[in-house]
């Protein structure tokens, strides 16, 4: 049996090749025209055109796509389809214009799903799994796209698995880290308002600071972090906004702070959470000051299955990948959400080596994968669909699995 999968993947990769051209002109078309969270429009239709199938839509702008055979249970891959609010700065002809940005590699990921759904189609017949071509939208901002699809279409579909695969650039070119267990972390945001009493500057016993409230806040959630969590699990807090006052001679009535939270288990989650509300409130109140905490739930942590990561690290040698040395980071992907629904695996594909790559962090105004990345994207893609669907194959997986919806989805 594992012959058989071996040729599938072979046959796919065969398939793959003449598309990624085509691809390639195609991510470049992308690349010019970003569009933000829940305004992919032209982005979608530009992706479905291009489709071997007619695509439904499927959370307000996204699009999903079935290849192969009908009645039988899919394996999903997922491709983003929103930009940043950044202002591109690399310099090539494609180059966007406007204050939005492809800086996450979403049009690396979209040019290559699309080149795979096409290789699949042709394969015909030979597809013994279907493979469902999923663009999502909004990866980049609230509410989730994964979270809707999951909850909504993909939930109808009930694909056996969820596969995708993400550029990054600190790991090796032509390496893929693919880990089994948790690989980014959840991640919630958190909104602290510490209400006082405002006074002149000059006569500051009259009023009450929650400036000087939120500056002690901000130094004790840090140091709790370190006395809640235990330190061999990552935890991270991270306050990346505060605001307050408006004359630097007034004590200002309000101050506000907004920090993110993210954590690997679920325990460990939860006891940021009551951590922030704790010391926010005793230590506004200590001030003679009032906080409130607003949080909003973000994705949990992103737990590839072991089983399809086996598989695919035994495959990525025929697709002219390796393995990469382990990864995991405490970045956050709304890939997670699909986990409530089915197993599911992300590998990250590596850029730095690759000619004419000049490693810029994700979210950079120079951050530029090159065109060869969407094959090494589309390659990788194919290994996960082929790992995930031998299971199928294989008569192996559990068709029992049943959806986890609970204390990680709020």
């Amino acid at each position: 049996m594992r012959r058989s999968t071996e040729q599938l993947l072979a046959r796919l990769l065969e398939a793959l090749e003449p598309e990624l051209p085509l691809a390639v002109e195609l991510r470049q078309r992308l690349h010019r025209q970003p569009e933000l969270a829940h305004a992919e429009e032209r982005t979608a239709a530009t992706v479905a055109e291009q489709l071997p199938v007619p695509a439904e839509a499927a959370a307000g702008t996204g699009r999903i796509a079935r290849v192969g055979p009908e009645g039988e249970r899919a394996i999903a891959v997922r491709a983003e389809l929103d930009g940043l609010p950044v202002q591109e700065r690399t310099g090539v002809a494609f180059s966007a214009t406007g204050p939005t940005m492809h800086a996450c590699g979403h049009d690396v990921h979209m040019a290559a799903l699309v080149a795979l759904a096409r290789a699949a189609h042709a394969l015909g017949e030979e597809l013994p799994v279907p493979l469902v071509a999923l663009f999502q939208p909004s990866e980049e901002a609230y509410p989730s796209g994964a979270e809707l699809l999951a909850r909504g279409e993909l939930a109808t579909i009930a694909p056996a698995a969820v596969v995708a695969a993400h550029v990054h650039p600190e790991l090796p070119w032509g390496a893929v880290a693919l880990d089994a267990g948790a690989v980014n972390a959840s991640c919630d945001a958190v909104e602290i308002t510490i209400a006082g009493e405002p006074s002149h500057g000059a006569y500051p016993h009259r009023g009450r600071d929650p400036i000087l409230a939120l500056a002690h806040v901000v130094v004790a959630l840090h140091a709790q972090v370190g006395r809640r969590i235990d330190p061999v699990h990552p935890a991270v807090l991270t306050v990346g906004v505060l605001r307050g006052g408006e004359t630097e001679n007034v004590v200002a009535p309000r101050a506000r702070a907004r920090a993110a939270l993210r954590a690997y288990r679920a325990e460990d989650r939860a006891a940021l959470r009551e951590m922030v509300v704790e010391v926010a409130t005793g230590v506004a109140a200590a001030h003679g000051c009032r906080a409130i905490v607003e949080l909003t739930p973000g994705e949990p942590a992103l737990e590839n299955d072991p089983g399809i990561v086996e598989r695919a690290r035994a495959l990525l040698g025929a697709a002219r990948l390796q393995p990469a040395a382990e990864w995991r980071s405490a970045g956050s992907d709304d890939f997670a959400f699909f986990g409530a629904l089915a197993p599911i695996a992300i590998g990250f594909v590596g850029l730095a080596g690759a000619e004419g790559f000049a490693i810029r962090p994700l979210h950079h105004p120079e951050m530029l994968p090159p065109d060869s990345a969407v094959a090494a994207v589309a390659r990788a893609q194919a290994v996960l669909y082929v790992a995930a669907a031998s299971a199928l194959v294989r008569n192996c997986v559990e068709m029992t699995f049943q959806p986890r919806w609970g204390g990680n989805s709020e």
